[in-house]
């Protein structure tokens, strides 16, 4: 198999696999990511570890699931030291919260008083290995995973990180000449692929690279005014029929409460269209509207920006050594089952299809192989031993890791009918995930609810087996294999279904805002 000298890794947040042209959305405009997917392999059944930001991102970088590393909830604290807060920020957080100014009083919540935890700083990631083994590795936007204002994790070529997970588009932390500045004005997606493109033009030729480049599209906010006018218009009057009106999910927090106590939130403007503020039942096509064209711009505004990364690559003459690698941490539902968001976008946490699947398209002309779609299961924790069997690199695979290389599916070394459907798992907290084929159970540990979906009978998960007594054999033979492989691969110290996990943020190693 021919070796990759360099890779760029693109990961987008918040994107469900069924939010590209490639994937069958025909309102959504994709054109670069399309082209990208025709020059390579595109997965259809690919899994992240969990369904919110940073327990993905821990198990995508380490190859571990996130009851072994500890990341359970997306990060609300521990995120970035306050030492290194740009004057204009500690300034303005030292105001009372009356008098913050309106730009701040997101960033003043996460990162006010705060102090950087490195969680991944006893797990090896695939940067870190490429590092140790000669490869140029910088990373360029979200990370999420702790500690955003120092560099970690073999990333020593080039860091230029956001403060924090989601943030207000034109109003984005970032890292900028050792700290953390508001930059007032500027689109943070066309700010990561700047910064990107920097490190393309700037790099040592006579080693490999690893460029990470993680966007913060499409997560919300979503209203009109937090992305570009001309992305906003495409999509302006579209009955986006690619996306399924469902009424609201019962689980959704608030989708009761009255139009005037709705109004009070303090979130409510309309800058701050969130999955966290959901609206009520009177609102629903309105809000569904008003999302789904934001989220869409922001997807084609993103793929615009990788279009920029690709022709760089193409200018350079570096398409044919460079794996590209596009992925989302996870997926998300705009509507899709009554739910505006992801795992956390219901309590309990759900593990819909369109939470837990999400992009994987791997592109390099001449090794992968083009035009290729696979419909095998594929995961997150598989990308960890992919990048490094394809880039030649050996490492000393640990127990705790229960990913397998699918190179092997990339290059047609390993035919689809001998590659066999690997077991995917998820988990969130105390709810777990199996899918074996085409049968998915879902267990909410200690006492449910449950859920058992037969995808061929049911793709869109509408119909709950759970009771029905024709699956009883299938159910307990999944309910063997789930436990033996969380048995295999739990670290008894993070074992998430011991954990409080509620979907709104965690703060410490074992503490969750309740």
């Amino acid at each position: 198999m021919k070796q990759i000298k360099n890779v760029l890794f693109l990961l987008s947040d918040d994107q469900g696999s069924w939010a590209m042209g490639c994937s069958g959305n025909t309102d959504l405009k994709t054109p670069n990511l399309d082209r990208l997917a025709d020059s390579g392999v595109r997965f259809e059944n690919f899994y992240c570890a969990s369904p919110v930001c940073s327990p993905a991102r821990a198990s995508l970088l380490t190859g571990k699931i996130p009851s072994e590393h500890g990341v359970h909830d997306w990060l609300a604290k521990g995120q970035c030291d306050s030492s290194a807060l740009s004057d204009d920020l500690k300034a303005m957080f030292a105001k009372p919260d009356s008098e913050v100014d309106y730009d701040y009083l997101w960033p003043k919540t996460q990162l006010d008083g705060d102090e950087g935890i490195e969680y991944l700083k006893n797990h090896k990631t695939f940067p870190e290995i490429l590092h140790e083994n000669g490869w140029q590795c910088a990373l360029s936007g979200k990370w999420h995973a702790g500690a955003a204002n120092r560099p970690q994790c073999g990333f020593e070529d080039g860091w230029y990180t956001c403060a924090m997970g989601g943030q207000d588009y034109y109003n984005a932390v970032m890292l900028e000449d050792g700290k953390m500045t508001m930059k007032h004005g500027e689109y943070v997606t066309d700010l990561i692929t700047d910064r990107a493109i920097d490190f393309l033009n700037g790099f040592d030729k006579d080693r490999p690279f690893c460029l990470c480049v993680h966007y913060s599209a499409p997560h919300s906010p979503w209203a009109a005014e937090c992305h570009p006018k001309k992305y906003i218009d495409m999509y302006d009057g579209l009955p986006f029929d690619s996306v399924p009106e469902d009424p609201p999910h019962p689980w959704v927090a608030g989708v009761d409460q009255s139009f005037a106590e709705w109004k009070k939130k303090p979130h409510r403007g309309v800058r701050f269209i969130h999955a966290n503020y959901a609206p009520i039942r009177e609102t629903w096509h309105e809000y569904r509207q008003e999302s789904l064209r934001g989220y869409f711009a922001a997807v084609t505004a993103m793929d615009d920006s990788i279009g920029r990364l690709l022709g760089e690559l193409d200018r350079l003459g570096l398409t044919e050594s460079t794996l590209v690698v596009f992925t989302s941490d996870n997926g998300s539902n705009m509507g899709h089952h009554g739910i505006f968001g992801k795992g956390n976008g219901t309590y309990p946490p759900n593990m819909y299809a369109t939470s837990v699947k999400v992009p994987g398209i791997f592109s390099c002309p001449g090794t992968v192989v083009s035009g290729t779609v696979r419909r095998e299961n594929a995961s997150h924790y598989d990308v960890f031993e992919t990048v490094l069997d394809l880039c030649g690199v050996h490492f000393e695979k640990t127990p705790d890791m229960p990913g397998r290389s699918f190179a092997g599916l990339l290059t047609e070394m390993i035919p689809e009918t001998e590659n066999g459907d690997a077991v995917v798992f998820d988990e969130y907290g105390a709810t777990r995930m199996i899918c074996d084929g085409s049968i998915k159970l879902v267990r909410r540990f200690p006492a449910g609810p449950d859920e058992l979906y037969d995808l061929d009978r049911d793709p869109g998960e509408y119909r709950n087996e759970i009771d029905n007594p024709d699956y009883a054999e299938q159910i307990a033979a999944l309910d063997e294999k789930l436990v033996r492989w969380y048995q295999k691969y739990v670290n008894p110290e993070f074992d998430g279904t011991k954990e409080d996990v509620r979907g709104k943020g965690q703060l410490t190693s074992h503490s969750f805002i309740q």
